[in-house]
């Protein structure tokens, strides 16, 4: 065994440890418990969009791709946004494909952000927000969404506006809360801004999962919001594939300049027969356009076995998440909820505490119903018991 001496050095995020995700994960392992808790599909995705991506390696495709992604998967997207949303975002200068979301996400942040600068973050949130915006220097300022409705407070969200406020992250539809904004909701935060010089990183990973008629709003589809956003989307997401981690900003020309300087340098591209793949499955429609009808039937088979326990649903507008409150079984906090669930029941949840700084307890946990039947059915077999 070596005695060399590891230098040490200064942690960039010193109080991130393991988060809920990995621990929920493995004591769902251990106690080999239906896992609801993460949030990704157990099932494949369409076979022909794997034919596509063979065929794109059989052909040759297998360099370097142009460092903003293929023209002919970015004039794809830009399509699919202007037909859904009514902008047109120019495929050339506008559209950057990217590594998943989430390095989406950080790269917004780092190229816009720095020491000094504040972000307003809407809590409960995804657990990178805040971490991206401390990796940049900048200053997390954490406002509440109305506690168990998750509506914006519009109120709260002006009084944490400052002359330092450089952007802010909203997620429609939203995780953990499975909340979608409304067009009203999206053009209040638009008259709030309109004022300032803040910027809107827009997180709508979950477009194409929207129920009961409900539509989508993307900021994109808002002049005043498209002209200072950043709007993030996700193949993973959209087409049951979320390990192959590749994802699109849509922005104006001067924001994408900035944002593709920064992109260079993390990732560079990504990876180019995925790349052509999904451009040539874009050329049909009718799976994303499907996409919420199918996740709505997943949805109302949970919601009909869940009134077999004593689990209370809030409602799901949107994503593939389920929030059950749970204070009419226990009044333990909501890890400790989750831990007992899992070893207990045999079925792994994640605590909404888990997604707001320091936890806020609300006697609520979330599920995924991103499974297949069967993987729901034994879930819900198993909750009976509650």
């Amino acid at each position: 065994m070596s005695t060399a001496r590891i230098p040490p050095f200064p942690s960039r995020l010193p109080h991130v440890g393991t988060t809920i995700f990995t621990v929920m994960s493995a004591l769902a392992a251990e106690w080999q418990a239906v896992n609801l808790g993460q949030g990704f599909p157990d099932f494949d995705c369409d076979p022909a969009l794997v034919d596509h991506v063979a065929a794109a390696m059989r052909e040759g495709w297998n360099q370097y791709p142009p460092m903003a992604g293929l023209p002919a998967l970015r004039e794809a997207v830009s399509t699919k946004i202007e037909s859904l949303y009514g902008r047109r975002y120019d495929p050339a200068t506008e559209i950057t494909v990217t590594a998943g979301a989430t390095q989406a996400i950080l790269t917004a942040v780092l190229c816009c952000v720095g020491p000094g600068d504040e972000v307003i973050v809407l809590e409960p949130c995804y657990d990178s927000y805040a971490p991206n915006i401390e990796l940049a220097g900048g200053t997390v300022v954490r406002v509440a969404l109305t506690p168990r409705t998750f509506r914006p407070d519009f109120a709260a969200i002006a009084a944490a506006l400052s002359p330092r406020t450089r952007a802010i992250i909203v997620n429609t539809p939203h995780n953990p809360s499975a909340t979608v904004w409304s067009r009203a909701e999206l053009q209040q935060l638009a008259a709030l801004l309109v004022s300032t010089d803040v910027l809107v990183i827009a997180d709508e990973v979950y477009e194409h999962m929207v129920y009961d008629g409900v539509t989508h709003v993307s900021a994109s589809s808002i002049p005043e919001l498209a002209a200072r956003s950043f709007v993030v989307s996700s193949f993973g997401k959209t087409f049951h594939v979320t390990g192959w981690k590749v994802g699109t900003v849509a922005a104006p020309m001067p924001l994408t300049a900035e944002f593709r300087k920064v992109h260079q340098f993390n990732v560079f591209t990504v990876n180019t027969p995925m790349q052509l793949g999904l451009a040539r499955y874009l050329a049909d429609p009718k799976p994303y356009l499907g996409l919420s009808a199918f996740y709505q039937r997943k949805r109302d088979l949970f919601l009909d076995g869940l009134s077999r326990t004593r689990l209370k649903p809030l409602h799901t507008a949107g994503t593939y998440f389920q929030c059950v409150d749970y204070r009419g079984i226990s009044d333990q906090k909501e890890a400790d909820f989750c831990q007992w669930l899992t070893r207990e029941i045999g079925v792994a949840a994640i605590p909404l505490s888990a997604f707001y700084e320091g936890g806020f307890e609300q006697g609520i946990v979330r599920l995924c119903f991103a499974k297949k039947d069967e993987t729901l059915q034994r879930g819900l077999d198993r909750l009976a018991r509650l």
